[in-house]
């Protein structure tokens, strides 16, 4: 992924609040010799403090080999993201028609060594990290090994500590582009309202402010 300089984050604060709103992305695996990668879509627990994030998969997951034989991935997250026509980023004085259509995008890319757990008390705990992360009002019972209702499930997945060793992150939303053209998009974009444009305008404005 380019990252330009003025899509870059501003501190590495920035990408980590917006990851941790964003806990589903995908995982790509390097493939066997002559295979293409593999790339599977998942939902994730990031721990900023541990450096990791943590997931888990089925047993009969065809990924598995591939994590063996090289334990190197990618956890690929992209959001906020909208089409922005060419008039939109014209700049004054020039044609409208003359402007360049382009993306307005979010995106952070985890590069990892994946540990994969198969011991079930770990597994178990690792379980209990995520439900703890997408269910923290509570209302679900713990998992533990040989105990109601997911004890008896534990053999059927595998779980990962997919420990971060490096980031990439980008907030493609115009850094270029004058103060004049970026408040112009931003208002197309409260006009426009359509998938995602709030979230897109919200980045745009914020980092304009920054």
């Amino acid at each position: 992924m380019l990252v330009h300089p003025w899509d870059a984050p501003r501190e590495d604060a920035e990408w980590q609040r917006w990851l941790a709103e964003h806990d589903f992305g995908q995982l790509a695996v390097n493939g066997l010799p002559g295979e293409p990668p593999w790339v599977q879509p998942l939902h994730f627990a990031y721990d900023a403090g541990r450096g990791e994030a943590v997931t888990h998969l089925a047993r009969p997951n065809p990924l598995w080999p591939a994590v063996a034989a090289n334990p190197e991935v990618l956890l690929s997250v992209v959001d906020d993201y909208v089409f922005v026509p060419g008039p939109w980023q014209a700049e004054p004085h020039t044609p409208p028609e003359h402007g360049v259509p382009t993306s307005f995008y979010a995106a952070v890319q985890l590069r990892c060594t994946a540990h994969v757990v198969d011991d079930p008390a770990e597994k178990a705990e690792l379980l209990n990290r995520q439900l703890g992360h997408f269910q923290p009002d509570g209302g679900w019972a713990r998992a533990a090994v040989g105990e109601a209702p997911y004890g008896r499930q534990l053999s059927g997945i595998r779980g990962l500590r997919l420990e971060v060793t490096a980031v990439r992150a980008k907030f493609k939303y115009g850094g270029k582009r004058s103060a004049e053209v970026r408040a112009g998009m931003a208002d197309r974009l409260t006009e426009r309202n359509g998938p995602r444009d709030a979230a897109a305008r919200d980045h745009l404005l914020r980092r304009q402010d920054a």
